[in-house]
């Protein structure tokens, strides 16, 4: 059985990304990093070596992708239960995909409802049926709204040493 081993990050969903940002940056002191090259409005802070609060921007802040992120120390096992369970969410953030730094990541809701994003480590063993099955695409979470606004890298990780 898999077990989550530490919160990776937060996100949350915000109306204005650049005064969110400048709040969290300049008043928290949180220190910004790279995201992913995403087509919407995002950024990334740190918290320390291991956590950190994502922003994105979208029009209804009362949205659903708002999320928890767990890293988890078997991705596989923790895919095929969640999978059995049928609580795998493609609605909000996209399919189960392997991010470029080669993390695993997936969205899954708790029986609350409430969003909850679960990842491995980068690099980790992936059973290769994942990558054939019906809630596996592969890229980055696509959203068509070519707003770029945010820091990007190619070197983007949710992991931090």
């Amino acid at each position: 059985m898999a077990r989550a081993i530490k919160i990776n990050h937060v996100t949350l969903i915000v109306d204005n990304l650049e005064k969110a940002g400048e709040f969290y940056q300049n008043e928290l002191g949180l220190e910004p990093l790279a995201a992913f090259r995403f087509d919407y409005p995002v950024m990334f802070f740190k918290f320390n070596d291991e956590q950190q609060l994502h922003l994105s921007e979208w029009e209804d802040t009362t949205s659903f992708r708002g999320h928890i992120c767990v890293q988890v120390d078997d991705f596989n096992s923790i895919f095929f239960r969640m999978k059995e369970l049928n609580v795998i969410d493609v609605k909000p953030w996209g399919k189960v995909r392997q991010l470029p730094d080669g993390a695993m990541q997936m969205f899954v809701r708790d029986p609350a409802g409430n969003l909850v994003e679960i990842s491995s480590t980068p690099g980790g063993d992936v059973d290769p049926s994942i990558f054939k099955d019906e809630f596996y695409e592969e890229g980055l979470y696509v959203s068509n709204r070519n707003d770029f606004r945010g820091f990007r890298s190619d070197d983007a990780t949710l992991y931090h040493k």
